[in-house]
């Protein structure tokens, strides 16, 4: 137990070390990646400068052809991102023309320099990891051939040792390839789950709003078949008049359950609680205070004038808001807001910072910080709470017609909720 205490001790001690020299560090490779180029130019310099230094010390060269061959060692260095397969090739043919063509001191290990031989297996590693499929073996033979010739007897391994650096290269290249795919991946996943989120969430409100629609169209039809018996009606063509209003209201009433019906999940086992309104907010509001949640409330609204389908959107976000406020900024204070302005009702649920000052806020999702004008995919809420977070309130509201709004405010969070109280909700874009 000791030892792992001191052991635990030390790696938080290195870790604090070396925490200063991650960023630059991260910050250097992330430049070295968005600059290859220059790196490679940088690097090319360098070998030039080495090359022309030592070539001397192997091969009896004249000085005056010194930077010229020096400079040919470094050229494929330049090309080994952008065509690694010439490079090689020029390391390649001046690699022949040492061995062939410039004489090496007797003492010479190779028949070149050593910086030919490290850019020749720089251009190897460069096609291993860039080149085309069909440009790996061409290289891998013709290189090998190349070293099996030239070399002396106890350098020419180096025929099969340049094999296995291109193939770490090509284990490198899979790597980067699996990564890359399955990134891809996870971005598709995740796509995909914000799109099933959003299609799911329309389907709640379709489905909400078939039951709202199917009341009141079956209200319509028992109304005008009984009118003419509760007002003693005799004339035919009241009567008549009636019928067809029974009729129209029969015919719309299938046709809604035909389209929408269909969306209602069969697996599910069937709710026959009425769906709530803003007659319920009251009640929200006090569940949510029983619940520790400090909340002020401004209700200036009448709940007789706001239409069904648009109540029961105003109550599933003030539900939604409240939920995710005591969610992710448990102990903040919470304000909720709803008045009427020229027509249209006006929900706000607002949150300070929570004690904690952790920035979690009224619409915002765990795991998925954007949170505006439907972005973001969350799940926050059960079945009963209105469902997926910012994009479920956005769909509800834009189905009645609405405007929303979630944004951060200062250090907390606010959720706006626009929708008409009069005029015919519309609700397009829930197919």
């Amino acid at each position: 137990m000791v030892g792992g205490r001191v052991i635990g001790a030390s790696g938080r001690a290195v870790r604090r070390l070396m925490r200063p020299l991650w960023r630059p560090l991260w910050h250097g490779l992330r430049w070295v990646a968005g600059h290859n180029d220059a790196v490679l130019g940088l690097l090319a310099l360098v070998m030039f400068i080495i090359g022309w230094s030592t070539i001397s010390l192997t091969h009896d060269v004249p000085v005056s052809l010194l930077p010229v061959l020096a400079l040919a060692e470094a050229v494929p260095l330049v090309l080994l991102r952008r065509a690694p397969f010439v490079g090689w090739a020029i390391a390649a043919a001046v690699s022949v023309l040492w061995w062939a063509v410039v004489p090496a001191f007797f003492d010479s290990p190779m028949p070149w320099p050593v910086v030919q031989f490290l850019v020749l297996l720089a251009t190897i590693v460069a096609v291993g990891l860039w080149g085309r499929w069909r440009e790996i073996p061409v290289v891998i033979i013709a290189t090998g051939v190349l070293l099996v010739v030239a070399m002396p007897d106890d350098l020419k391994p180096w025929a099969l040792g340049q094999a296995l650096v291109m193939g770490v290269a090509l284990l490198v290249r899979w790597l980067v390839i699996s990564r890359r795919q399955l990134a891809v991946q996870k971005d598709e996943v995740e796509t995909e789950r914000a799109r099933r989120a959003v299609v799911e969430e329309r389907s709640r409100i379709a489905r909400e709003l078939h039951d709202v629609v199917a009341h009141h169209m079956s209200m319509i039809v028992v109304q005008a078949q009984s009118a003419p018996i509760r007002h003693g009606v005799t004339d035919p063509e009241v009567v008549a008049e009636f019928s067809a209003i029974e009729g129209s209201a029969r015919q719309a009433l299938t046709e809604v359950r035909s389209v929408l019906g269909v969306l209602r999940d069969e697996r599910g086992p069937v709710k026959t609680a009425p769906l709530p309104d803003l007659t319920q907010l009251p009640a929200l509001v006090k569940a949510s205070k029983a619940a520790g949640m400090p909340l002020t409330s401004r209700l200036r609204l009448d709940p007789t004038q706001v239409p069904p389908g648009t109540a029961l959107v105003l109550y599933r976000v003030a539900q939604e808001s409240l939920a995710n406020a005591a969610r992710h900024a448990p102990g903040a204070a919470v304000e909720l807001t709803l008045e009427e302005d020229s027509g249209w009702a006006r929900l706000m649920v607002r949150n300070s910072p929570p004690p904690t000052h952790n920035v979690r806020a009224v619409g915002r999702e765990p795991d998925h910080p954007r949170g505006r004008n439907g972005e973001g995919a969350g799940t926050g809420g059960d079945d009963e709470g209105g469902g997926n977070g910012i994009p479920g309130m956005f769909e509800r509201v834009r189905a009645v017609g609405g405007t929303f709004e979630a944004e951060p405010v200062g250090a907390g969070f606010v959720v706006i909720a626009t929708v008409p109280l009069t005029g015919r909700p519309q609700v397009s874009g829930l197919g």
